[in-house]
């Protein structure tokens, strides 16, 4: 059952520092049915040990990751460092995030201290993380909600590019981006084709302000071609990227690719027709 308890903690925040946010909980006002199905998965999905995204969680049986390039945008979101198993989620403040069957790990990259990194602001963040990584800094660009493109390269004006100065555009990207600027930045995708990197992104739905984004970052198939994936997010206030639990089944990560309508995680609902993809 969605926790009303997340839609509650929620403060009241400037409309300066939400152009970037994700809305309140959106699925606090749907309480799941008591009669929906919860399956438990006959494997051990969690290895306490692992420091990253593949080392942390299992593959079901029968299903392997696929061979992906070593500079690719896939492996660098599978590398992703993860915080000690069982750390909390904690928001920009330093407030811990109630972890509500929300999340099963968490992400240990810095945030920064102001309420900036929410939702969206966490998919252009790992994407400009790693086009930074491959020195690929002229593609680090994102749409503005006034429909401008704002370049890090533009921004930098000559200057050397580095972690410090990086950070601080991406600062300036997150006050002046959100969920509707990128999601009209995106491309669209066909669900069947969902690779790791991909984003599931919407506008705001009727009666609420901004969107939401999650994005892949991990997958896996079995000999039959069934597709499992798993997903991260930030949400609103700014806080750290967690990795979501499934719904359908607590305690494991994997998703299943043909989930039907809608794709149901903790915090968000979202249709296969909202998969987005960087160019």
């Amino acid at each position: 059952m969605k926790s009303i308890l997340n839609f509650l903690l929620v403060p009241i925040i400037p409309f300066a520092l939400t152009l970037a946010s994700c809305d309140e909980n959106i699925k606090a006002d749907k309480p799941k049915s008591e009669t929906d199905p919860i399956k438990k998965e006959t494997f051990e999905p969690i290895n306490p040990k692992g420091n990253m995204v593949m080392t942390r969680f299992n593959t079901p049986e029968g299903y392997k990751r696929e061979s992906l390039d070593s500079n690719s945008f896939g492996t660098f979101l599978q590398n992703l460092p993860l915080k000690k198993d069982g750390s909390e989620v904690k928001e920009f403040d330093g407030t811990v995030k109630p972890n509500y069957q929300t999340y099963l790990a968490v992400v240990d990259l810095p945030i920064g201290k102001k309420d900036l990194h929410q939702c969206a602001d966490a998919v252009m963040r790992l994407r400009a993380d790693y086009l930074f990584s491959q020195s690929r800094f002229k593609e680090i660009s994102f749409r503005q909600a006034s429909g401008k493109t704002f370049s890090y390269t533009t921004w930098l004006a000559g200057r050397t590019p580095d972690k410090t100065n990086l950070w601080t555009y991406l600062e300036s990207v997150f006050n002046t981006a959100n969920t509707t600027s990128l999601n009209q930045q995106l491309k669209l995708k066909a669900i069947e084709t969902l690779e790791i990197g991909d984003v599931f992104v919407t506008g705001p739905p009727p009666g609420y302000s901004y969107g939401h984004a999650i994005i892949v970052v991990d997958k896996c198939i079995n000999k039959e071609g069934k597709v499992k994936f798993m997903l991260a997010q930030s949400f609103m206030p700014a806080q750290e990227i967690q990795i979501l639990d499934n719904p359908a089944t607590p305690g494991c990560p994997w998703y299943d690719l043909g989930f039907g309508q809608p794709l149901d995680t903790p915090e968000w609902d979202f249709t296969s027709s909202q998969l987005k993809t960087f160019e």
